[in-house]
């Protein structure tokens, strides 16, 4: 009987200074895999771990959640890590609740905004670290894949991942039609706060090659554009930057407009030039549109947008949590089957030894060409005689009465003794 449990911290039960002291990065996740192995009876598990939660799926009839949090401590060099974290953690020992978890999280529905896509790549990247290093067994491929399934039916029959719902997000799409008409365009992100931040890392494997960042502390943009492969540029430089830029977004945080009217005055504009500001208070005067091909967005306009994507993924929550519930019946389904499989091998076992018993008494009586012949028909008369019972048993199984179908099974072939016959 397939046992799966789930250990979950998140950013419903954890605040981000707790978050980021337990995320943990590819390689360390990778150095946790291999600890499970080395130090648990855990064959198959999945490491999940974004900047809103870190989550281990792992299959076992033993609660181990208890060990799983002090080997995440001793990966992050943390000492009494159970006591320190172990309340926001959500420990969840029931197989279908574990498994209903992993469908919410890897549609989004469990994200902070609802629908997010970037938790689908995420939750692939998971199961590819968990099948390259040998922890990925039958049945988390077979929950993986019907996972992947129904990420695609989500898409194909739901409005649950139009539009963008979060505020980054509509920024990134904003700017990918602003720029439409240009050939390789330039785009300056000044300021680092969360949500500048989020907008360069949604950038990140896009078409955009041309990222610049600034930032008045250098060091955090350095480190941000090397994560996401971008460049970052002198905070104090600002003014050529916008000048040779074609999109500038900032989220500069100060009680003044860092783009003033007089100021823009002075920058050439030979085209467009779209300025997105994104903080409260806002960085950038309204009255710069006055200048021939200047175009301004606030967050107001964005937010705009957001609000009414995200109030459609609202609305089709139900229809998601219908095709996420008709995925679960069938993989429970096939959970079921997957119980009764070493009893129709047993029979199968039992039903060949008797019919290689019964060849080897008339093989020396008959030519190749006899027991070509007679290969055959056996083989083929075997097929047809377990095909019943194989049937019987998947329906017994919809029902949940297969155990006893079982037990008169290995009554009438007496399969326990045939399969000790065969080792």
């Amino acid at each position: 009987m397939i046992q799966f449990k789930a250990l979950s911290l998140s950013y419903k039960t954890a605040p981000v200074e707790i978050r980021e002291q337990i995320a943990l990065s590819e390689q360390e996740t990778k150095l946790l895999f291999q600890q499970i192995k080395d130090f648990t009876s855990i064959t198959e598990a999945l490491i999940l771990s974004t900047c809103n939660r870190t989550e281990i799926y792992y299959s076992s009839p033993k609660d181990l959640s208890e060990e799983l949090i002090k080997l995440i401590g001793i990966r992050k060099g943390t000492i009494n890590t159970t006591e320190k974290y172990s309340n926001y953690f959500k420990n969840i020992t029931d197989t279908n609740q574990a498994i209903e978890h992993l469908f919410r999280v890897s549609m989004g529905l469990e994200s902070q905004v609802v629908g997010d896509i970037q938790i689908s790549n995420q939750v692939k990247n998971a199961y590819q670290w968990s099948a390259d290093l040998e922890m990925a067994g039958p049945f988390l491929h077979h929950l993986m894949h019907a996972i992947f399934f129904t990420n695609k039916r989500v898409t194909q029959e739901t409005p649950f991942r139009d539009g963008a719902a979060s505020v980054s997000y509509a920024t990134v799409e904003l700017i990918d039609e602003l720029t439409a008409i240009f050939r390789e365009p330039r785009i300056l992100i000044l300021g680092l706060g969360e949500m500048g931040a989020d907008v360069c890392r949604n950038l990140q494997g896009s078409d955009f090659s041309n990222v610049f960042i600034a930032n008045r502390t250098h060091s955090k943009a350095t480190a941000l554009a090397n994560e996401c492969g971008f460049t970052a540029v002198s905070f104090e430089n600002m003014w050529e930057e916008i000048q040779k830029s074609d999109v500038i977004v900032s989220s500069v945080s100060m009680p003044t407009p860092l783009i003033t009217e007089e100021k823009m005055k002075e920058v050439e504009v030979l085209s467009f030039k779209y300025f997105i500001d994104m903080a409260v208070p806002r960085n950038i005067d309204p009255n710069i549109e006055k200048n021939n091909g200047v175009v301004l967005f606030d967050i107001d306009k964005i937010q705009n947008k957001t609000n009414e994507a995200l109030q459609k993924r609202i609305d089709s929550i139900p229809q998601v949590e219908a095709i996420i519930e008709e995925a679960i019946i069938k993989l429970q389904e096939w959970g079921k089957e997957m119980e009764v499989s070493p009893t129709i091998q047993k029979l199968k076992g039992a039903l060949e030894t008797i019919r290689q018993e019964e060849m080897n008494r008339y093989m020396k009586q008959l030519s190749e060409e006899e027991i070509k012949a007679v290969e055959m028909v056996t083989q083929t008369m075997m097929q047809k005689i377990i095909k019943l019972p194989v049937l019987q048993l998947k329906a017994a199984c919809k029902r949940g009465e297969a155990e006893t179908l079982i037990d008169v099974l290995n009554d009438i072939f007496n399969l326990e003794k045939q399969e000790e016959l065969q080792k």
